[in-house]
């Protein structure tokens, strides 16, 4: 196949022409602006305010190519055209595009022409475009005023988020973001390689299914590979598409697992022609959704290769709120944190992208499984018969493209749309009109991804109490998944996850700060007050500055100076999630599934993410990498505050032995021993190794934990019968001693002469520490080894923050560094 490749430098242009620069495609407008000097960064300090205009305005990108000969069935590839576009080719319209999540494949032979070409992109302002669209609406279609500043995303199908959001700044970019080409078609292109698996006795049948397009009768040959069986098939075409199947039969298979319940065995597929080639990496496994009926209700639970996997994760959102921002490595790395925080699935939430296909690809290679929103999100939406269309075009297309990944177990028709119904007088009013519209474009997916991938796993929403039911799945805890918000929307106390019990949670969250060394990236240092405008505008959901400081009354003492509340803030997000995480997998198997809100953020801001932007661990993700643990060990507390229950579980597939120490720490650090125990755990349930009546903790004491189990997995924890603020802590004179380790690496160790809660040590260098927010009594050192993310010399400067230092004062003691 003869391939012209169209990305790289593009001039960019406001329609009026008073703006001009380069653009790189794949790119986005704003970043191009930015770079270019016309505008500042969007994401310091208020500087989202200024650049308005630029979502106001129409834009176009042009480049010019040579083609030597013209002759031939000519078109463009274009993938993630955002959105509402017009593609011109020597100033002939080839294409109208206005769908970001669709593949457009226009023909283009009869506008090129030998020797030098031009092509052209306009893109109309989606703020222009969605307003001409409601317009033309049968009735208004609202939208969440309180997500999306910008109005009218909801007319558009590119990502809803981009129009704001209680997270996201609000900047409503345009770009092409994916692949731009013309190619030449020979006999026939590849459309779609789609696969499907047949279980029986041990031995699996890999379907593969090529859809080929042409555009008239030929014959072409096939070639089919799997490991080291090759196929060919000499294929008839005709105009238009057809489809050629052919079976793999494989004997004993290596099968696909979740991170943590096995191996991520993968198979080499490739599917080519004489000019082209696609390879795909197949897992081999079974996936289920069991929704049985039970006592409680009905049962929602994965089964992979027959085996119950207990969910833990997080929400995906795109990994920055500009494309040209992100990359493969930044992404990448994100989901290594997942993994290595003991996550097996992260749900791709429907406000954002179906991500490119390396992101699933990562996903295979890590065993992350992929809750798969499609990209519809806490909006009500048009059900006219060219929206429905589109909506078709844009699910067959991606469902195809994804299927074969392993890594997705479910399909999830949107995000919160049926408790949206509640959310606007409109709809209130006329429930049955939003009602029905809302149910056609349910089915208008649902019958799409059958069409595409008859096997794949339907979900009708998030959260859905079972298949047409439009019933309130918030505070409805005995079938389907739920969203639990009331801890932070409502400002119920933590202890408010223990009145629920989900079969599923794929939403619940806490807010914190961004850590100090991200502020410092956006905010000037009279701005570090939780209270200035600039801090303020980085929070972006209404009344969660307040929500964050009044939670901090209730539970602690008020931190001494900016940094401290910053910390303390996370301290306070980690035990929040923290709370319900070990509550919901105590209750295991009738809970099956905790994904908080959420993994990463999308610029710099305040949010419920547990990883800042640019990657780093906040507290949260340290505790979700002790609480996630497949072998773990939790205090849960009575309603009545009487006894403390120790459950212990065990998600791995073999039962183990768990060995738990309790102990006592007095205020001044004091460690004494107070009971030990031996239980076995199995993988089906959890189980109850001890119950503590609440009296055996003294006044003015702590306790705490420490467990090993027989497969080498260990972890501690403290608990706290009342609240943080009542203890009178004493300082816990830290210590921290820095030495280079040899390999671009710093070994840390942290010494105590006193109790040391949440002990974290900080740096404006970025990296990683093997281990952090731990608890240090009395004589006690933890060894930590910090990894810079990129390479120095120079010993970074560190911070070391705990429970006292934070609202007394004192800082740690550095010894081979400094402040």
């Amino acid at each position: 196949m003869i391939t012209i490749d169209l990305s790289g430098p593009w001039q960019l242009a406001s329609a009026d022409g008073t703006h001009r620069t380069q653009m790189p495609v794949p790119g986005d407008v704003h970043t191009a602006l930015k770079t270019a000097g016309i505008i500042p960064d969007p994401y310091f300090g208020r500087n989202e305010n200024d650049v308005q205009w630029v979502a106001n305005a129409d834009w176009t990108i042009e480049r010019r190519f040579t083609l030597d000969e013209p002759a031939g069935a000519w078109y463009l590839d274009i993938t993630y055209l955002d959105t509402v576009a017009t593609v011109f080719v020597n100033d002939v319209p080839v294409l109208q595009a206005d769908n970001c999540f669709r593949r457009y494949r226009p023909d283009v032979s009869k506008a090129l022409k030998a020797g030098e070409n031009t092509v052209r992109i306009l893109f109309r302002s989606s703020i222009a475009e969605g307003a001409e669209r409601q317009a033309r609406q049968p009735f208004y279609i609202p939208y969440s005023t309180t997500n999306s500043p910008i109005p009218n995303g909801n007319m558009l199908r590119k990502p809803q988020c981009h129009f704001g959001w209680d997270w996201n700044v609000a900047l409503a970019p345009l770009g092409l973001y994916g692949e731009i080409a013309l190619k030449r078609l020979e006999t026939a292109r590849i459309e779609h390689v789609v696969t499907n698996q047949r279980h029986e006795a041990g031995a699996v049948d890999l379907v593969v299914t090529v859809t080929l397009y042409a555009e008239g009768q030929g014959v072409l040959p096939v070639f089919f590979s799997l490991g080291e069986e090759r196929v060919r098939l000499d294929c008839g075409v005709r105009a238009g598409e057809i489809t050629v199947t052919h079976v793999f039969h494989i004997d004993e298979p290596e099968f696909w697992w979740p991170s943590g319940s096995g191996e991520q065995a993968l198979y080499e597929l490739t599917v080519g022609t004489p000019t082209e080639a696609i390879t795909r990496r197949i897992g081999i496994r079974t996936a289920e959704l069991l929704t049985d009926p039970d006592e409680a209700g009905s049962r929602f639970a994965f089964r992979i290769n027959g085996r119950e996997i207990f969910c833990r994760g997080a929400n995906w959102i795109p990994a920055d709120a500009l494309f040209s921002l992100a990359s493969r490595e930044k992404t990448e790395d994100l989901l290594r944190s997942a993994v290595d925080a003991n996550m097996n699935m992260i749900r791709v939430w429907g406000g954002g992208f179906y991500e490119a296909d390396w992101f699933y690809d990562l996903c295979d290679e890590l065993g992350l499984m992929v809750w798969q929103d499609f990209q519809f999100a806490c909006n009500l939406y048009p059900s006219t018969s060219d929206f429905l269309e589109n909506v078709a075009a844009e699910v067959e297309y991606q469902a195809r493209r994804l299927i074969s990944h392993p890594s997705i177990v479910l399909w999830c028709g949107d995000n919160e749309l049926v408790g949206a119904l509640t959310w606007f007088p409109e709809s209130r009013e006329n429930r049955d009109r939003y009602l029905v519209s809302y149910d056609r474009l349910n089915r208008v997916i649902e019958q799409a991804l059958e069409r595409a991938a008859p096997d794949a796993i339907w979900w009708p929403s998030s959260p859905a109490s079972g298949y047409l039911d439009y019933g309130d799945a918030w505070h409805a805890d005995g079938s389907g998944d739920m969203h639990y918000w009331s801890v932070w929307h409502e400002n119920k106390p933590f202890a408010d996850y223990r009145s629920v019990r989900p079969r599923f949670c794929s939403e619940f969250g806490f807010q914190s700060y961004t850590s100090l060394p991200v502020i410092e990236t956006y905010a000037a240092p009279k701005d570090m007050n939780i209270a200035s405008p600039v801090m303020e505008h980085h929070q972006k959901n209404a009344g969660g500055n307040e929500r964050i400081a009044g939670t901090m009354f209730r539970n602690f003492r008020f931190p001494t100076d900016f940094a401290n509340f910053v910390y303390l803030s996370q301290v306070q997000q980690g035990l929040a999630i923290k709370t319900a995480v070990d509550f919901w997998r105590s209750l295991k198997p009738h809970t099956m599934g905790a994904l908080y809100w959420q993994l990463n953020d999308t610029w710099p801001v305040a949010s419920w993410s547990s990883l800042d932007y640019g990657g780093s661990w906040k507290v949260l993700h340290y505790m979700a990498k002790r609480f996630f643990q497949p072998v773990t060990v939790a205090a849960i507390p009575s309603d009545d505050g009487q006894e403390i229950r120790f459950s212990l579980v065990n998600d791995t597939a073999v039962d183990v032995t768990v060995t738990l120490n309790l102990s006592l720490l007095t205020l001044q650090g004091e460690r004494s021993s107070l009971r030990s125990i031996e239980a076995v755990c199995t993988p089906a349930a959890a189980v109850t190794g001890l119950t503590l009546p609440s009296a055996d903790i003294p006044d003015e004491s702590v306790l705490a934990w420490s467990f090993a189990a027989s497969n080498g997995m260990a972890g501690e924890g403290h608990h706290v019968p009342g609240s943080y603020k009542a203890l009178e802590l004493e300082p816990a004179r830290l210590e921290l001693a820095v030495s280079p380790s040899g390999d671009g690496a710093f070994d840390l160790v942290v010494k105590a002469d006193g109790l040391a809660l949440f002990v974290l040590i900080e740096s404006g260098t970025a990296g990683r520490y093997s281990d952090n927010a731990f608890d240090l009594a009395s004589g006690e050192s933890r060894s930590i080894r910090f990894t810079p993310a990129a390479p120095t010399d120079a010993i970074p400067q560190f911070r070391i923050y705990d429970l006292y230092s934070c609202h007394a004062a004192g800082e740690g003691i550095i010894k081979g560094g400094s402040l």
